[in-house]
Formats: C-alpha cells, sequence, structure tokens
C-alpha cells in the first residue's frame, strides 16, 4: 500500500486583519490597515477669544443706543403723565367719555377726548382702506409683473412720495383736491345719503374740508410706507416654490396666489398697521384740511372736526397756563398709548416667523 500523505494543516485562526483563509498565519497582509484618525486638538485650556477695542466700543455703542430709545420712550410717557395729572384732577367732565372740551379757563376745565379719538380713528381707518388695497397692487406689480429696467424707477417715485412735507399735502388737499372732489361727495351724499357714513355732516360740504378730503390725502401719503415694506416681503419669496409652481403649470396670478402672497401676508398687515400709526399721529395736513366746528361728530364721512394732533396743534398758542395746557398734554397722552399700541400690533404680527427673521 501506498503511503499517505500527509495533509498540511490548517492555519490557525488569528486576529491579524491581513490574514487571509488557507494561508500562513505568518504571511504578511496584502492591504495595510487603515490608521487611526487623529483626534481635533481641543481648545488649549485656559484660552480666551480675544477681543479687540474697535469690538468693544461698537457692541458698547449699539448696547447704548438701545437703552436709550428705551429710556426715552418712558421719559415720554412720565413726562405726559406727570404734566396731565393736575389737569385731570381739575377737570368737571369725565376725560373718557365726555365729548365737550371747554380748557380756555383753567379754574373752569371741562374737557373729554371721545371726540377727538372717534375722529381721529375714524379718518385714519378710512384712508388704510383706501391705502391698503392701492399699496398691494403697486408691491405686486414692481415685484411680479414689471420688468426691472421699469420697476426701479417706479419704485423710486413712489418712496419719493415720503419726502413730501406735511404741510404740500395739506395745501394740495385743501385747495387743489377738495374742489375736484366736489362732484364725487354731492352724488355719494345724495345717492347714498341713508348710509350713515354717507349721511349730511356737521360742517357745509361744499368747502370740501371734511374727513372724506381728509382721509384721501392721508391714504396718499400712507402710500411709501406701505408699498415699501410690503415690496420688500414680496421680493423675499422663496424662489424655489415660484418656479416650482410654475413648473407645475400655474398661471402668473396662480403663483400669487399660492406662494407670494401666502408668505408676505403677514409682513404686508404689519406693513399696514405701521401706516395706521402714521395716520394716527398726522397733525399738519389735518390742519389745515378739517373745518373746525362746535357739532359732535355724527360717523359721516362728510362731517368736520379735530383729531387729537390737530387740536394740539390749533391751539398751541394759547398755552399760557399749565392747567389748560395739561388738558391737551392729556389728550397728547392718549395718542402716545393708542399709536404705542397700534406699532406693538404690527410688531406682534412678525415675531417667531423665521421669514422676516
Amino acid at each position: 500500500m501506498s503511503e499517505i500523505q500527509k495533509r498540511s494543516p490548517r492555519p490557525v485562526a488569528t486576529s491579524d486583519p491581513g490574514a487571509r483563509r488557507g494561508g500562513s498565519a505568518t504571511e504578511p497582509p496584502t492591504e495595510a490597515p487603515i490608521p487611526a484618525r487623529p483626534q481635533d486638538p481641543g481648545p488649549a485650556g485656559g484660552s480666551k477669544t480675544v477681543t479687540r477695542a474697535g469690538d468693544r466700543i461698537f457692541s458698547g455703542l449699539a448696547t447704548g443706543s438701545g437703552i436709550l430709545i428705551v429710556v426715552m420712550i418712558v421719559a415720554i410717557g412720565a413726562f405726559l403723565l406727570a404734566q396731565a395729572i393736575p389737569s385731570l384732577a381739575a377737570n368737571k367732565a369725565s376725560f373718557l367719555f365726555s365729548r365737550q372740551w371747554v380748557a380756555g379757563d383753567p379754574n373752569n376745565l371741562s374737557f373729554g377726548v371721545l371726540d377727538l379719538l372717534l375722529v381721529t380713528v375714524f379718518s385714519s381707518l378710512f384712508a388704510l382702506v383706501i391705502a391698503m388695497p392701492i399699496s398691494l397692487g403697486i408691491a405686486l406689480f414692481l415685484t411680479q409683473y414689471a420688468p426691472k429696467r421699469l420697476a426701479r424707477p417706479f419704485a423710486y417715485i413712489i418712496d419719493l412720495l415720503a419726502a413730501v412735507p406735511s404741510i404740500i399735502y395739506g395745501l394740495w388737499g385743501a385747495i387743489v383736491l377738495a374742489p375736484a372732489l366736489d362732484p364725487i361727495t354731492g352724488w355719494l351724499n345724495d345717492a347714498l345719503g341713508f348710509i350713515p357714513i354717507f349721511a349730511t355732516g356737521n360742517v357745509s360740504r361744499g368747502i370740501g374740508q371734511t374727513i372724506f378730503t381728509a382721509a384721501i390725502v392721508l391714504a396718499v401719503m400712507l402710500l411709501p410706507i406701505i408699498t415699501a415694506i410690503t415690496r420688500e416681503v414680496f421680493e423675499r419669496t422663496p424662489p424655489m416654490q415660484i418656479e416650482g409652481a410654475l413648473a407645475l403649470g400655474a398661471t402668473r396670478w396662480e403663483v400669487i396666489r399660492t406662494t407670494v402672497l401666502p408668505f408676505g401676508k403677514a409682513g404686508y398687515i404689519s406693513a399696514s398697521m405701521l401706516g395706521l400709526g402714521r395716520a394716527l399721529g398726522e397733525t399738519i395736513a389735518l390742519l389745515i384740511i378739517l373745518a373746525t366746528t362746535d357739532k359732535n361728530f355724527g360717523w359721516s364721512l362728510f362731517d368736520g372736526g379735530d383729531t387729537i394732533a390737530s387740536k394740539i396743534a390749533r391751539a398751541a398758542a394759547e398755552f399760557n397756563d399749565p392747567k389748560s395746557a395739561g388738558a391737551y398734554i392729556a389728550a397728547g397722552l392718549v395718542l402716545f398709548l393708542l399709536t404705542f399700541v397700534v406699532n406693538a400690533i404690527a410688531r406682534s404680527f412678525i415675531v417667531g416667523k423665521k421669514e422676516y427673521e
């Protein structure tokens, strides 16, 4: 019998990653092992970030500016309150609910801010109703329809409306706009006089110095504010959303309705509220346009009267007694709080929204 040849022994298992099955345990590996990834060196212990003098100066100026604004607002409110308290204590009428205003005699003060507040809010809201859709249309035209070579100069023209002084708007409204609106106001009063806001007012309609004229002038003054902010918001609409809607076959209006308007809605409302705050405090233009009257406000667009700001400006030359002046300062305090609340509401619409941060 032939001798049975002995089989070579099987290689011993090894933990060496280079050993192959069927090969010798001592056979060198064909692939070099991957070296361990070095650890990123951490910051040296005890080291501090170097802050330059310019950074410290800029940080201090920025912080100081923010604190200064808050201090000024608080100081203005405290001043108005301190000056108004003596007159409010001597007032013989309800300040918030009375419509009479007798502040000429410091020993017989009887004044209320209700009528002034109603005229202020009514004229401003009517101006906002006119300005909001026009501003929206202008902003959409400049961002979605107009070519760039036309949109840029057209936007400049709209922005320049904010540079026109209030007294120019007032003179234009009283001398030019009021006579031009006479046929329109006559038709509205005759055809829709049964509606309270179009009823015959407490001043002569023919002179044109009514809330209707004043509100249209206010609307023109609000256009650059609302349009500029709304335009900037619409321009920040994500291009991918617009391109995606167009790729799905949407028309230009459908793109605006499904992407641009939902994205910019909060900014548009916030801009409108800021415009409302601007209208509430307008003084010189309304001082020129609105006709004074002793009759109470009757919720008609063809009424005259005074807003809080125009009332204070009209009587500024008679502030020769602290108590008489305090009556007007008390009205100014109401206007201060009203505009502060309106601006706070405007800010609340965009707080927490990442697209406006």
